[in-house]
């Protein structure tokens, strides 16, 4: 698998209701809006990238890359949005990442691809928890997934118990997965990534 094989897809179509409603992906970090910050520590890897939104298409589309909305509306929670992505895609991988993630690994895909092994889905884990919408997920999954939405399933855990899965340990990372769900996560990661000097 090489990065021309993977498109990244940034998850960026929530609702934001533990951030008072907000567009996550505009939110500033340190002058800069979530979004920049994950498409900067991922730039260059994967040979195409996408970001599902339902709101602010222009700002988003002014960013550079696709921008691909959720097929269904009601804002049906991260699954739509990946099959949203998964359907638009070229490329027989796709990465998903959140846009409230903005000290990702900048190894991420090569650690992804190099742990998914013989699996369809390869989701991160921190050495304390999976984050199940990092995850690199093989594209032919794609009908599976749509017949599944259709059926009524939202929840992302018992969709990949259906295939072939696996964890890929970052538990030398835990604190890369962190996101912002609150204003105090916010200025908590603010500080750290000022302490870091990777603002």
């Amino acid at each position: 698998m090489t990065p021309d094989d993977i498109t990244l897809l940034v998850l960026a179509g929530g609702q934001g209701r533990r951030m008072g409603g907000v567009d996550k992906g505009w939110t500033l970090l340190n002058g800069r809006p979530l979004i920049v910050h994950v498409l900067s520590r991922l730039e260059g890897q994967a040979g195409q990238v996408l970001i599902n939104a339902n709101r602010s298409l222009d700002a988003y589309g002014r960013l550079g890359p696709r921008v691909v909305s959720d097929l269904e509306g009601d804002f049906q929670g991260p699954l739509m949005g990946m099959l949203s992505g998964m359907a638009t895609a070229s490329t027989p991988w796709v990465l998903v990442v959140p846009c409230d993630t903005p000290a990702l690994p900048e190894t991420l895909v090569q650690r992804m691809v190099a742990g998914i092994g013989e699996n369809d889905i390869a989701v991160a884990h921190d050495g304390q928890r999976a984050h199940p919408v990092v995850a690199l997920i093989r594209r032919a999954l794609v009908d599976d997934l749509r017949e599944t939405l259709a059926a009524g399933e939202r929840k992302i855990d018992r969709w990949y118990a259906r295939h072939d899965w696996c964890h890929v340990d970052f538990s030398d990372q835990p604190l890369a997965f962190a996101n912002l769900n609150s204003p105090r996560d916010k200025d908590d990661l603010a500080r750290r990534l000022e302490h870091d000097g990777s603002a």
